[in-house]
Formats: structure tokens, C-alpha cells, sequence
């Protein structure tokens, strides 16, 4: 889908720019923003990458099993009938963790273990209500992951430094808020609508055996 979302804007830009007989302009760009994003993506390489090891380091020594019992008591709620000491919720602490920090390209990979974890534990649960649907926990999981409560917006403070900002983490108290309210609506909206479509389902969609 997005390969032809960026197809179309290429060809909207080239037609735009020969209808105002500015098409140099439009070459220029391209070929200059594609230099600024190759800069971009080498700055926030190292912010990634130091990152993603200090979570391996937590995850090796131990760390990780830490916070996992700080957070069981809010994930335990959360997320209903999920193994408390399995893979799904060591791997849903490290993408929580992640994105604490503000690591959203770090925080993927756990994700995607998480859910692969979440599919193996719930085959056969209450929850499932279909081989081709999504579990409740999964989908408050991509909740949770999406709209992520950020203590330490770590790329977007590197992403203002790299463009000049004399105080990059200065934008904290809005971060705070903003991420609070967008996590605090969403799993509030994902619990109501979990219910209702799990009574629109109900004795239509016959769950795994």
C-alpha cells in the first residue's frame, strides 16, 4: 500500500512541477532531501543502536525480570489469562520499556516476538475467537505499543538536536501529557469495544479447538 502512496506523491510533485514549469526545483529536492535522509538515518543510528544494547545488557543480566514484576500487577490486569512468567510477557516488558525511552524503532523487534509469543500461548484460549482474528491481548498489546507512554522521547530529542534546538529535552511535560492521554483513551476505547465485539461474535465464529 504505501509503495503506491509514495508513487503517486513522486508523480503529483513531477506533474505539479511541469505545470508551473518548475520541474529543476522538483529534481533539486529530490535529489538533496535524499542526502538530508541518509544524514538522518546515520544520527539516529547511534541513538538506536545504544540503546538496543543497553536492553540486551538489562535483558542478559536479569534486569528485565525486574521490571516484569514491577509491571505485573498493571499487566496482569491488562492482559487476561497470559502466562505471567512465559516468553509473551518478557517480550511485552521489553517493548514497554523501549518505548518508555522513546525507542520506537527499537521497541519492533520485541514486538513482533510478542506477538509471535501471544499467538503460541492464546491457540487454544478463551480469548480467541478465530484463527484469522486477533486476540484481545493482542490487540491491547498494539494498543499499549502504538500509543506508548514516553518518559524519555529520546529520538525526538535527537531529532531537535540534530536540528539546531538549544534544549532538546525541554519538550518533556507535553510529551508526558500528550503520551498519557492518547494511552490512557485507547486502552479505555480498546476495553469497550473488546466487549462489544465480543457479543456481536458471539455463537457466530466458532472458536479453535
Amino acid at each position: 500500500m504505501m509503495k503506491w502512496v509514495f508513487a503517486g506523491l513522486i508523480a503529483f510533485s513531477l506533474i505539479f512541477g511541469s505545470i508551473n514549469g518548475d520541474v529543476a526545483s522538483v529534481t533539486e529536492a529530490a535529489l538533496s532531501e535524499s542526502q538530508n535522509a541518509v544524514t538522518l538515518s546515520l544520527t539516529l543510528c547511534g541513538v538506536i543502536c545504544l540503546w538496543s544494547g543497553i536492553m540486551r545488557v538489562a535483558q542478559t543480566a536479569g534486569l528485565t525480570e525486574q521490571l516484569a514484576k514491577a509491571f505485573k500487577p498493571i499487566l496482569v490486569k491488562l492482559f487476561k489469562g497470559i502466562e505471567p512468567n512465559g516468553k509473551a510477557i518478557g517480550y511485552i516488558v521489553l517493548n514497554i520499556t523501549a518505548n518508555l525511552l522513546g525507542l520506537g524503532n527499537a521497541s519492533t523487534p520485541f514486538g513482533i516476538a510478542a506477538m509471535r509469543e501471544l499467538e503460541k500461548e492464546e491457540s487454544n484460549s478463551p480469548n480467541q475467537i478465530g484463527s484469522e482474528y486477533a486476540t484481545d491481548n493482542m490487540v491491547i498489546f498494539v494498543v499499549l505499543n502504538t500509543a506508548s507512554l514516553q518518559i524519555i522521547p529520546t529520538t525526538a530529542a535527537a531529532l531537535r538536536l540534530k536540528n539546531g534546538s538549544a534544549a532538546p529535552m525541554e519538550i518533556l511535560p507535553c510529551v508526558w501529557a500528550a503520551s498519557l492521554a492518547a494511552l490512557t483513551v485507547s486502552v479505555i476505547t480498546a476495553k469497550i469495544l473488546s466487549k462489544k465485539r465480543r457479543r456481536l461474535t458471539a455463537g457466530r465464529i466458532p472458536k479453535n479447538k
